[in-house]
């Protein structure tokens, strides 16, 4: 049984862990509130891309980009968007699961965006073509970066499928793994985010007006398409963060909580201990006076 003096110094311990928890709480609601601020400032971009593409595909005739051909093959490409840093709660670990299961076989290349991600690939040794840092508040470059490993590794013909695999944010105390086709571009779409029960207006039929394009239609799309993929990894980064921030926000929210409880049973049972000692001391005192008057 331990000792009080153990419960003490255990107490004092705790009481360090949960001021450290709190504290990275802070932060990361702080950070939460940026990522999440910019997430949904793209989605309004994103929404009118897809209308503009929208409408120039249904222009476009037959036009035919590399970026749109289907193949048959079985070399994948997948853009794996992690963290960089643990403590974020489940998210990592639920998109692994996801894409283990359902996504990576032997012939499939990973483009890591996360330390994380890079860390796992080499553990259980999948095939890692390249890695990618990415910052707390993504910016575009980071995002062509990623995209122009895989369209290279599409265009060259090393891959016939690029898929992007990221933590989908939803709410604060909600976020979903999940993995969209990036290459081949077979419909014009954007990223399927946003608040459960709220309809995206991704898919847009054309022919709703006329347009003049210039010098085409197909010229328009085909210096569209790059940036509708360098867009769309952009904000899958943004999302992703989103996501991270809130998870981490919610688990130390939730460390903090488990140790604060603790601190209250240590308490409890360092009270115990310290009034059955008084007793004990009591009644040897009381005892030995008993003793001597007799």
């Amino acid at each position: 049984m331990p000792s009080t003096r153990e419960i003490r110094r255990r107490i004092v311990s705790v009481k360090k862990t949960a001021q450290i928890t709190s504290a990275m709480e802070k932060v990361a609601q702080a950070k939460m509130a940026r990522a999440q601020q910019a997430a949904l400032a793209g989605r309004p971009y994103a929404e009118l891309m897809n209308r503009v593409l929208g409408e120039v595909v249904s222009h476009a005739g037959d036009f035919d980009h590399p970026f749109m051909k289907a193949r048959g093959g079985e070399n994948r490409a997948l853009i794996l968007v992690t963290t960089d840093k643990g403590m974020c709660g489940s998210i990592n670990s639920n998109l692994l699961r996801k894409v283990t299961n359902e996504f990576v076989t032997d012939h499939t290349r990973v483009i890591a965006a996360g330390r994380k991600g890079a860390q796992h690939t080499a553990r259980v040794g999948w095939n890692l073509a390249a890695e990618f840092p990415y910052s707390d508040t993504p910016v575009f470059s980071e995002a062509r970066a990623i995209a122009r490993m895989a369209v290279e590794l599409f265009e060259n013909a090393e891959v016939d499928h690029v898929d992007i695999a990221f933590t989908n944010f939803v709410n604060t105390l909600t976020q979903k793994p999940e993995v969209q086709t990036l290459l081949p571009i077979t419909e014009i779409k954007g990223v399927q985010a946003g608040v459960e029960g709220e309809e995206m207006a991704t898919e847009l039929p054309g022919g709703t007006a006329e347009f003049l394009f210039e010098p085409s239609a197909g010229g328009v799309l085909g210096a569209l398409l790059p940036h509708y993929i360098n867009f769309q990894v952009h904000q899958i980064l943004l999302e992703a963060k989103a996501s991270e921030f809130s998870s981490k926000m919610v688990a130390m929210k939730n460390a903090t909580d488990n140790a604060n409880d603790l601190i209250k049973d240590l308490t409890l049972e360092f009270n115990k201990m310290r009034q059955a000692a008084i007793t004990n001391e009591l009644l040897e005192i009381t005892t030995a006076q008993m003793a001597l008057g007799n």
